[in-house]
Order: structure tokens, then C-alpha cells, then sequence
């Protein structure tokens, strides 16, 4: 494949992610606590994630080894970030959900197993066939600020993910509302952890397909957040009024 050709998909897939963000403004993916049975066959919650989480470690894995690209440690640096992100997402944070018991729709796992099969093809290739790091990348500007954004936005996530976890007891189902931090003026703090985290994988890596990565979180969360506040103002009656979707203060 020549480079050109490979700027022309990535160029597309970011034109199918604005696509996909217009559409989720209208239709809330049917998952968590928007899980609907009209979506036709239903998978386990935990084995969803996980089937869904792994394609993007296992295809960028694979052109770091079929281009003996995991022997340069300037190179996979920036790619242990987000193998460290879809670790998380695969294999252990399935496992904390207290929801034994709840499902999403076969569509949606399969959807996102097309996601990130695509999404891991993109960056895998640009880091196992094109990216050319030096010593000097690792000191550069926008190195040591994206590393710094990722950090802080895995703390977030975790953070407020684990807060999530945490309001239900084991085999609990109920949704209650979350408070204390940054749940005193967003809803979805878990998701703005995710949104900054990729913003910095971004900027240290200052290349096409991660930028790419990022249009599209944005295209999934922002809806994603904004369905989440919007169901529960609808049902909690004492929501607090002057929480925000994602951003404290704006949406």
C-alpha cells in the first residue's frame, strides 16, 4: 500500500466518523443502561466488552511483530499507551461490572469488533511500516504534554469508572445518583477521562490515524454522554439542574 493510499482511508474514516456522530445525536446506542431487546440478539454484558476490546490490541500487536517493529522502543513507547487503555478495556474492567445477568445486542458487540479491527489496522500500520521516532521525539513539546493529557485522562476514566462500579453492590441492577468530584457539575466524568486520555495519545503521537482516533471518540462520547445526562434527568426528579453533560459549564 503507498502512503497516499493509506492517507486517502484515513481521510475516509474519519469522514465516516462525522457521519456516525450525526446519526448517534438521533439514535442512543443500545447498550448499558440503553440496552434494548428491539436490537435482536442478545450476548453477555462481560463477554460483549471483552470480544468487542480485543481485535485493536491483537491486529496492532501483530504488525509490531511482523515488522520486528517491537524491537525499536522508540517506536512502541507511544504504542504501550494504548495496548495499556484496551488491556483495561478487555480483560479487567468487564470483569468489576457488578451486572451479572445484563446483556447488549449482538449488533453492537460486532459493530465495535468492526471498529477497532479498522481503528487497530490504522494505527498498527502507521507505527509498524511508517512512524521514524528519535531520542529527541521523547523530549519534544508535544511528547511530554500528550504523555502528561494520557496520564491524567486514565485517572479520570479509571477513577470515575471505579465510582460507577462502586454504587451498586454485587449483583445489583438499580441506578442511583452519583456524586462528589467532578460529578458536582458533569454527568459523565468517566467519559471525559477518556476523551482528554485519547487527546493526549494524540498529541504525543502527532500522527493521522491517532488524530483520527480522536474525531471518532469524540463522534461515540459526546452522544454517549449526552443520552447518559438526558436519562437521567428523566429519571431522577431531583437531578441536580446545573450538571452538565461532558463539560462543566459548556455541554
Amino acid at each position: 500500500m503507498t502512503y497516499e493510499t493509506y492517507k486517502i482511508i484515513n481521510y475516509a474514516w474519519i469522514g465516516l466518523a462525522v457521519l456516525v456522530f450525526i446519526v448517534l445525536l438521533r439514535i442512543t446506542a443500545p447498550f448499558g443502561r440503553h440496552t434494548s431487546n428491539k436490537w435482536g440478539v442478545q450476548v453477555s454484558n462481560r463477554l460483549g466488552w471483552f470480544f468487542m476490546e480485543m481485535p485493536g490490541m491483537m491486529v496492532i500487536g501483530y504488525f509490531l511483530i511482523a515488522n520486528h517493529t517491537f524491537q525499536d522502543y522508540l517506536v512502541v513507547f507511544p504504542v504501550i499507551f494504548y495496548i495499556f487503555h484496551y488491556v483495561n478495556r478487555a480483560l479487567i474492567f468487564p470483569f468489576r461490572l457488578h451486572t451479572r445477568g445484563k446483556t447488549m445486542p449482538l449488533v453492537v458487540m460486532l459493530m465495535a469488533v468492526g471498529f477497532n479491527l479498522m481503528n487497530g489496522f490504522l494505527i498498527g500500520y502507521y507505527f509498524g511500516n511508517i512512524a521514524n521516532y528519535n531520542v529527541e521525539t521523547l523530549m519534544q513539546f508535544h511528547f511530554i504534554v500528550g504523555t502528561i493529557l494520557f496520564i491524567a485522562g486514565v485517572y479520570i476514566n479509571w477513577k470515575y469508572d471505579n465510582r460507577l462500579i462502586h454504587l451498586r453492590k454485587t449483583n445489583e441492577t438499580g441506578y442511583v445518583i452519583p456524586v462528589g468530584g467532578l460529578f458536582r457539575y458533569i454527568s459523565c466524568p468517566n467519559l471525559l477521562g477518556e476523551i482528554v486520555e485519547w487527546t493526549g495519545f494524540a498529541i504525543l503521537c502527532m500522527n493521522l490515524p491517532a488524530f483520527g482516533f480522536l474525531i471518532w471518540t469524540f463522534a461515540n462520547l459526546v452522544p454517549r454522554a449526552m443520552s447518559h445526562h438526558k436519562w437521567y434527568k428523566s429519571h431522577f426528579s431531583n437531578y441536580p439542574s446545573e450538571r452538565k453533560a461532558l463539560f462543566p459549564g459548556i455541554l
